[in-house]
């Protein structure tokens, strides 16, 4: 059987191959891609875990607030909550470790705590934080730690500073919406009391 096609039958069913041939070359390149994408997510989980041991282990004296105020971490801006989103809870805020311009995983410039109904805090994670100018000044690009890249605040901020570059890292009570985001569905500032908690 022989098919008769005319000129712009043909041009129409040579187009249609074309295009099947590129999606199909598509959905290839899309396979490969999907596998080192998969390989950079295992690693940037590893990098993530190994993150929030080193916070773990750099942080698990400060479960006593007084350790944490003995050694220079003042609490600053009251129970941060946001409109819908959840909160950071209370910023513990070491003030040398803040103006250095230097980042180090066993040093975090804040620690995080969480009012509790019956007065105590709980300590719920840690927040590296280096200004942006000053960390601009020298480095070509924003910060990372581990593998995990800083998220940058805008001045004018509701905490008064200038533009800074933040990691929170929720070590201690985990966040439905990933480890290192700014807010954590889970923490409320409900009990909050006052800055001398």
């Amino acid at each position: 059987m022989r098919i008769n096609l005319s000129g712009t039958k043909w041009a129409a069913y040579a187009a249609a191959a074309i295009a099947v041939a590129g999606l199909s070359a598509g959905v290839v390149r899309a396979q490969s891609g999907h596998d080192h994408a998969a390989a950079d997510a295992s690693a940037q989980k590893k990098n993530g875990n190994e993150l929030v041991a080193t916070v773990r282990r750099a942080t698990a004296r400060f479960f006593d607030v007084e350790v944490a105020t003995n050694e220079g971490y003042l609490p600053q801006f009251g129970c941060v909550s946001g409109s819908d989103f959840g909160a950071m809870g209370m910023h513990f805020v070491n003030g040398p470790l803040v103006f250095d311009g230097e980042l180090d995983a066993n040093k975090p410039e804040i620690v995080i705590y969480e009012p509790q109904p019956d007065g105590k805090l709980k300590l719920v994670g840690a927040d590296f934080l280096v200004l942006a100018d000053q960390w601009n000044a020298t480095h070509d690009g924003p910060p990372q730690l581990m593998g995990q890249l800083f998220h940058l605040f805008e001045a004018p901020n509701r905490f008064g500073l200038p533009a800074f570059y933040t990691l929170h890292v929720w070590a201690w009570k985990e966040s439905p919406t990933g480890t290192f985001v700014n807010w954590h569905s889970n923490i409320s500032c409900d009990a909050f009391n006052g800055d001398k908690q």
